[in-house]
């Protein structure tokens, strides 16, 4: 049997560090066997995904120096590879389990199903549909479809009993079918769930390994419900901890830098990143901790994988990528690698444009343009507050864009300009009173190059990361 692994992320935001972790492993598993490695993108998210966010994690994954088998930019036997072009593969399966009776029509409005959730939280019963339209007959199915009215296709799941899911780092892990929901499979404007679309592709991809994050253990009894009514064999399930900050807590961009993109911006290598995430899958147990990818799948074992939830540390990616750095590069090599990350000649230009008008020595260049070579800035308080707001409308303008700025489709300065008119209405304040400590926020001085210019060349991960220092600094001094 060939392995055939796969890494479906949504793009529905900036590539996260937890999707290249689960890429890198399920990667390193299909090479160390000879077997293939799929990259599917499951965009049944209309509101949410976009292409720029499809892009971005295509860019994201190769800048690491993953490269897949098949997928949506290659193609491939098994596409499409994108899940919004497979719709009809999905209706013909969705037929398939109404008709031998193992899904059912539900037309009951949220109204009605957040009225049933209350009650079952006031009764500490498990939140589950309570199934009153598995009692409707056909006719009555017949008479409201006809009627115009609207629904959603559920999974039938048995009322008693026990489901065993088999994790092969965690054993077999069971489940009452009695407190499995019976899940939506199909919206009501036709588009599946991550649910049926997921279980129907990695059948039809012939994936024989699912090895993804443990916030899907529980959903594995529905899958595997799936596979038992469409008389599949099911993969080999592998759930794999999620990253973790310093102090034990679940990696999150609310609390730090989580997004590929960041750290590329940042100035880490490729290679180290990378290298990185490997010693986290598996760590080395004798020599050396650099490791190239090839020297990554050779050593790696999905027995090994920690399953207690590894530390995303970043003092340990600094010392790494240091070592790469110092050690790995030559000079030509450091130079090279320098001049790609923040001289590339189309930003020089973009910076050179901007800084123009300012300056009145080439030597007034440095401290004007610092702030885009730099990651975390060193502010205060006092600069900050040398406007206009006070503490509290600090506060609340700068929460609300870190918000709006995660809600951006595009991150240009034409959006930038938008959304600050838009702070400035929910705030009640002019732009020009906001400007000032953003100024201080994201370039480190009350003036500078152009705010959303700046903002755009810098990329959103860092300006996430600069907005949210400078609620802290707030934060600390009061």
């Amino acid at each position: 049997m060939k392995v055939r692994t796969r890494v479906a992320p949504s793009p529905t935001g900036d590539p996260h560090v937890g999707t290249a972790y689960v890429a890198l492993i399920n990667y390193c598993l299909a090479r160390k066997h000879g077997g293939e490695f799929i990259l599917r993108i499951e965009d049944t998210d209309r509101a949410r995904s976009t292409p720029a966010s499809e892009i971005a994690i295509l860019d994201s994954l190769h800048w690491l120096g993953l490269s897949w088998d098949e997928g949506p930019d290659i193609g491939g036997p098994h596409g499409p590879y994108r899940q919004s072009e497979r719709s009809a593969i999905y209706q013909e399966y969705m037929q398939r389990l109404l008709s031998e009776g193992h899904a059912f029509k539900c037309f009951c409005t949220q109204e009605r199903l957040e009225e049933m959730r209350i009650a079952q939280r006031a009764a500490h019963q498990p939140s589950r549909y309570d199934g009153v339209c598995l009692t409707y007959s056909p006719e009555e199915v017949a008479r409201r479809e006809a009627a115009g009215e609207p629904y959603v296709v559920r999974l039938k799941v048995p009322n008693e009993g026990i489901c065993v899911v088999e994790d092969s780092r965690r054993g077999p892990i069971e489940f009452e079918w009695k407190a499995v929901d019976m899940q939506v499979l199909m919206k009501s404007d036709g588009l599946p769930t991550y649910h049926l679309a997921n279980v129907v592709d990695d059948h039809l991809m012939e994936i024989t390994h699912v090895v993804r994050g443990e916030e899907w253990v529980s959903s594995a009894p529905k899958h595997l419900l799936l596979y038992r009514y469409f008389g599949w064999e099911p993969p080999k399930f592998t759930h794999l901890p999620l990253l973790r900050n310093p102090d034990k807590s679940k990696l999150s961009k609310r609390k730090n830098p989580t997004g590929i993109l960041f750290y590329r911006r940042m100035g880490y290598l490729p290679e180290a990143l990378l290298n990185f995430l490997g010693l986290l899958a598996n760590s080395a147990t004798e020599g050396d901790e650099v490791m190239s990818l090839q020297e990554m799948t050779a050593r790696f074992d999905l027995e090994h994988v920690s399953v207690g939830g590894p530390v995303f540390d970043v003092s340990k990616l600094d010392w790494l990528n240091g070592r790469y750095l110092r050690e790995v590069l030559d000079l030509r090599g450091f130079m090279e690698r320098a001049g790609s990350w923040g001289f590339a000649p189309d930003r020089l230009e973009r910076i050179a444009s901007l800084a123009q008008p300012r300056v009145e020595r080439l030597s007034d260049l440095g401290p004007l343009v610092a702030f885009l070579f730099s990651g975390r800035l060193a502010i205060s308080a006092e600069a900050l507050r040398s406007g206009k707001l006070d503490d509290a409308a600090l506060r609340e303008a700068l929460t609300f864009a870190l918000r709006e700025v995660d809600t951006l489709p595009e991150f240009t300065a034409v959006a930038l300009d938008t959304m600050f008119k838009g702070i400035a209405e929910e705030t009640g304040r002019k732009v020009r009173d906001l400007a000032r400590p953003f100024y201080v926020a994201i370039t480190g001085s009350p003036t500078s190059l152009p705010l959303y210019d700046s903002m755009e060349l810098l990329g959103r991960d860092l300006v996430r990361e600069r907005l949210r220092g400078a609620l802290d600094v707030l934060e600390k001094a009061s």
